[in-house]
């Protein structure tokens, strides 16, 4: 029996172990495009190339277009790198395609219940699906697994409370062995339950330390649940990459995690949805544990603004279909709550790249870049209503979505 479990623990790790990226060989010239420049904060009518999935050249000449290139004419429509959704729970095929077609080609999990993440992130890397590509967090490091445990025969011994060092430490080994590139875990309790309290300390700054010291010696980043300042500061002195939603975060903390260079993921749409009908969240207790969270979050997101905290959108979701939230609109709440508009986009592009350690391959429109793009029929700087009518998504040099033209030629 041990000799099974050894081969099934190998089998498991060999199986998980990332490949190159396949890109399509099909050719695109994206022409008339209002191309906008993240890095130079401009926007100037051109064509871009695509082969093989990279963006092959940016051109502001009008050179001709060889025919060996598809082209496809943009009707002047603004073209952006695809947004990034830096924290988010889909699971599934349809889930990862409502992300799609909403504009987004890059997400990073922040936990699944059995490594669904693993699985869609090696079916982008194979070609064997268009997107979004997927940073992979797998199973969540919390007290209590619950059902997560049957993810993994490993995981069964961590029947709870997961808060030993031995147990913390395990936990995160069978993540990073089955292919998470991020691990999570928690400093405080859930908001979306209405038996927690938000605002309560789950994990020391000790606990904390062992789950981010066992992840750096794979040289994967933590980033941690915390809602509560308290929980917070163990979180962003233990080592934190990003502090998911900051609600009740003090400025003491945030200057600490301007210090530490500790981004801000404040999901604060998700808090929004917990007061609104419809959407992933229905409970009268949420409802009214919303009203009060969602002031809290907008002094934490100015003050962040204020004091110079790198920002990223997460919308916190499963991209379900009852799902109403999207990245596209955490954007827009930036703008309402005193960000400036060029800053606003970089949090869902530039920004959440350099987050997620990708800034050299996406998040911007640069020749060499992944070909990860979107296009909007308005100036996104003007409006950044702009971002929720997505009329192009290309991913990985895949054309996933294409609206155009809107007239008959």
């Amino acid at each position: 029996m041990k000799y099974f479990h050894t081969l099934l623990c190998l089998f498991l790790s060999l199986s998980f172990v990332h490949s190159q990226k396949v890109f399509p060989d099909k050719m695109y010239a994206l022409i008339n495009a209002q191309i906008v420049d993240i890095e130079s904060e401009t926007i100037k009518t051109g064509t871009v190339w695509i082969k093989n999935g990279i963006i092959e050249n940016i051109d502001y000449q009008g050179i001709k277009v060889p025919d060996i290139y598809e082209i496809v004419d943009l009707e002047h429509s603004f073209l952006l790198p695809g947004m990034i959704d830096v924290h988010t729970h889909l699971n599934n095929l349809k889930a990862a395609k409502r992300a799609l077609m909403s504009g987004v080609t890059t997400v990073r999990s922040a936990s699944v219940p059995a490594f669904q993440d693993v699985s869609i992130s090696e079916m982008v890397v194979n070609g064997q699906l268009e997107g979004p590509d997927m940073i992979p967090c797998g199973v969540y490091v919390t007290p209590f697994l619950n059902e997560n445990i049957l993810a993994d025969p490993r995981l069964g011994v961590l029947r709870g409370p997961v808060d030993e060092e031995g147990e913390l430490r395990h936990l995160v080994k069978i993540n990073i062995d089955r292919g998470a590139k991020v691990i999570k875990t928690r400093g405080t309790e859930r908001a979306g339950l209405p038996e927690t309290d938000p605002r309560k300390q789950t994990y020391t700054k000790e606990q904390l330390g062992w789950v981010v010291d066992e992840a750096n010696k794979h040289n994967v980043p933590v980033i941690i649940h915390a809602h509560g300042d308290e929980g917070a500061r163990a979180a962003v002195e233990a080592g934190a990459r990003s502090i998911e939603h900051g609600t009740f975060l003090s400025d003491e903390t945030l200057m600490l995690m301007k210090e530490k260079d500790v981004f801000l993921v404040p999901t604060y749409i998700t808090l929004l949805d917990l007061t609104e009908p419809g959407g992933d969240y229905e409970h009268p207790v949420l409802e009214m544990r919303g009203k009060y969270m969602v002031p809290k979050s907008e002094r934490t997101i100015k003050a962040a603004i204020r004091i110079g905290v790198k920002i990223a959108t997460g919308a916190d979701n499963r991209y379900a279909e009852k799902t109403t939230s999207r990245v596209s609109m955490e954007v827009e709440e930036f703008r309402r709550l005193g960000m400036e508009a060029w800053h606003a986009l970089k949090t869902t592009t530039s920004l959440a790249a350099e987050l997620l350690d990708i800034n050299s391959s996406t998040g911007q429109i640069k020749v060499g870049y992944e070909a990860d793009l979107i296009a909007i029929p308005d100036n996104p700087i003007e409006d950044t209503k702009a971002l929720q009518d997505v009329v192009m998504v290309m991913s990985n040099g895949n054309m996933s979505l294409l609206r155009l033209p809107f007239g008959i030629k």
